[in-house]
Order: C-alpha cells, then structure tokens, then sequence
C-alpha cells in the first residue's frame, strides 16, 4: 500500500521559534509558528494539517460509501474543525466538528444520515484519531 510522507522542521526556542512544514508530493509546503498555532499569527499549525486532513478523508469515504449503497453523488464539502484546548500543563485536542453539505440524487434524508455516519467511522483519518470526540452535521443540499 501507499506510504505518505510529509517533514517539519523548527528552530529555535517555542515562543521565539519558527518552523516549516512540507508534504512529500510538494503539493504544499508552509511556515508555521507559536503564534499561529496558539494565537492568530500568520501561517499554518498542526491542527489545521489534521483538519485538512480529515475533512479530505471523510468526503472521499462518504462518496465511496454513496456509491457503493447505488448513489451518484454529485459533490460532497466538508469543513473540518479542530478545537486545540488547554490541559493541564500541555494542550489537547478534545473535539473535531465535521460540517458536510452533499449534493445526491433520490437519496432520503435517513439514508444519507446513514451513510455520513458509517463515513465518519470508517475512514481511516477518523479511525487513526479514536481517542478524539468526532461529531458531524450532514446536510443535503
């Protein structure tokens, strides 16, 4: 099966610092820092790659799942949202929101809900983040 890859690298002290973040493909490469991570800084953090991430596996499972239950769906949008809180002496991700819109063709309202919910547990993004609480909001469009 495939192997993906991606880098980081940071220099300096974790206030002061800066780092870079790279995918392997080189379909993107950004700056990160302590304030875009944990303020409103410039450039990309972790939990924003981990959103990326999710957002692009569920809607890629949701559209398996569709088509293999004998949908044609004709898209499927996710926004994925990633709550960094603090926890004790660290920080945890405690909550990831997936927010889909789909557009489908002769499907009920309780298929779809069906079929968004086995996505969200079934893609392997989601499954690799079980510790974390996943909720969804599927809407038809």
């Amino acid at each position: 099966m495939a192997l993906r890859k991606a880098n980081a690298e940071w220099n300096g002290g974790l206030k002061s610092g800066k780092g870079n973040v790279a995918l392997g493909s080189g379909a993107f490469e950004g700056a990160y820092s302590f304030q875009s991570r944990f303020e409103e800084g410039n450039g990309t953090n972790p939990e924003e790659l981990v959103a990326a991430a999710h957002a692009g596996c569920f809607s890629m499972a949701l559209s398996a799942a569709l088509e293999g239950a004998g949908y044609s769906p004709k898209s499927v949008k996710t926004e994925a949202q990633v709550s960094l809180v603090k926890e004790g002496e660290g920080f945890a991700i405690n909550k990831i929101k997936l927010i889909t819109q789909a557009k489908i063709a002769d499907i009920s309202k309780e298929d779809f809900q069906k079929q968004a919910q086995g996505a969200k547990e079934n893609c392997p993004i989601s499954k690799v983040l079980t510790g974390t609480n996943i909720e969804l909001e599927a809407k038809l469009l």
